[in-house]
């Protein structure tokens, strides 16, 4: 199996990408991983010209289409996010505005393969998890348009910086133990 990890912060040495790194080190045992961090990649905003619900394809040139053949790659994607303001990070939301070219809810549009899988995995520096499950139903709405089946999540309170990340392994393993029952 094909596993997509992506660090939805901009920050690329933080909590984030010290929980990247823990999924990372879990899932490579039996599975191909590609990691990218979204900040890595230059992603203008969206236009909100609609041009794409005619011809299926953005007129802006960046690399988002870089990103969207990772997620072709990929069997399963794992997106792990922070909260900005109760949400995820802009640079983040930015890829997903600009992913309307393949959403659902407009013909033509583009299409990933079928089959795909989405989890989620949020953290924040607070200690409610009603945040953490706010950033979840954000990026579990885009896997739903972007017709990737949402099967599973975690939600981690408490972490503000990567050392924090140490005492929650065991949380974070069981949840990959999680994605390798279902990949």
């Amino acid at each position: 199996m094909n596993i997509l990890l992506i660090n939805c912060s901009p920050v690329r040495n933080g909590a984030t990408a010290e929980i990247i790194k823990t999924v990372h080190s879990f899932l490579e045992r039996s599975h191909q991983i590609h990691n990218i961090c979204i900040d890595d990649y230059e992603i203008h905003y969206c236009k909100g010209c609609r041009s794409c619900h005619q011809t299926a394809k953005c007129i802006q040139k960046d690399d988002v289409q870089t990103i969207i053949a990772e997620f072709e790659w990929a069997d399963s994607i794992v997106c792990v996010s922070p909260s900005y303001w109760a949400d995820v990070p802009g640079q983040f939301k930015a890829f997903i505005d600009r992913c309307t070219p393949w959403c659902n809810t407009h013909e033509p549009h583009e299409k990933l393969s079928a089959g795909k899988k989405g989890y989620a995995i949020a953290l924040r520096t607070g200690p409610n998890m009603r945040e953490c499950h706010r950033i979840i139903e954000s990026i579990e709405h885009f896997y739903g348009h972007m017709e990737i089946s949402p099967s599973g999540n975690l939600g981690l309170c408490s972490i503000a910086y990567k050392d924090d990340v140490d005492g929650r392994k065991q949380e974070i393993e069981a949840f990959c133990d999680l994605i390798q029952s279902l990949t």
